[in-house]
């Protein structure tokens, strides 16, 4: 379940005042990987999502499922929300069942998150109909936190900050990847719905609280529709900030 944070509503003459760092970066699309530590399948989505963040061109997380915890190892880095998430995706793709490793494209639809080839077919297909990031989101940092504006465009959606770890290195002992050790890349540990947009130009204020919770980690903004029950769907627009930035 995602949470609701206070905002703080800017004039655009503050944000033009505020110093651009360049943390924020034009993305193609972004790649969202539900995977396991337990699932034998999984090492492959992993390595391609880590050459998917080396190649720097989309936004690409990593969101550990819990289901597969039971088969006699817990994944360190799973929780339910991540479960709850890929979900919510399952009932807007209208999918009775889910599946890891899966890699869910802009949003709006889902390959084998193993299947490199597949994941770039996606994401080409998807520009070629513009149906990647079209709406510019933005990222200023100063002492006092992060302003995030995003621009004009069409329909309604959320803006949702997530906050990743970088890199963590984890040694399986049990399970289906016994004896493996695997970094796994931007897995993400939390998230936050930080205000709402209505298609016209907007700047929210991210308050250094609030980053001063998640030391260390990258956050991502996006912004995203989202359905009635809060089912996640298409993803308009994504910028991110680097761990170093963010902490």
């Amino acid at each position: 379940m995602l949470k609701m944070i206070a905002v703080v509503a800017l004039s655009l003459p503050a944000l033009a005042a505020a110093p651009m760092p360049g943390m924020a970066r034009d993305l193609v699309g972004v790649v969202e990987l539900f995977t396991s530590q337990g699932c034998s399948s999984c090492p492959p989505a992993d390595a391609t999502l880590s050459r998917l963040i080396d190649e720097g061109k989309v936004l690409a997380l990593s969101y550990h499922v819990d289901y597969w915890n039971y088969l006699g190892w817990k994944d360190t880095l799973s929780s339910p929300a991540s479960t709850e998430r890929q979900y919510g995706y399952a009932r807007t793709l209208n999918r009775s069942s889910v599946y890891t490793p899966q890699a869910v494209i802009n949003g709006r639809d889902h390959v084998n998150g193993a299947d490199d080839a597949a994941i770039r077919a996606a994401l080409a297909a998807m520009t070629a109909r513009h149906q990647g990031p079209s709406v510019d989101v933005s990222i200023v940092t100063d002492p006092q936190g992060v302003r995030v504006h995003i621009g004009a465009g069409q329909g309604k959606a959320n803006v949702v900050a997530v906050y990743f770890d970088e890199k963590t290195k984890v040694a399986i002992d049990r399970g289906e990847n016994r004896g493996k050790t695997i970094t796994y890349r931007h897995s993400v540990q939390a998230t936050e719905t930080i205000g709402m947009w209505s298609g016209g130009e907007v700047t929210l204020k991210l308050p250094e609280s609030v980053l001063a919770a998640h030391p260390g980690r990258g956050c991502a903004i996006l912004l995203q529709q989202v359905s009635r029950d809060g089912a996640p769907g298409a993803i308009l627009g994504a910028a991110v900030i680097d761990a170093k930035a963010a902490g």
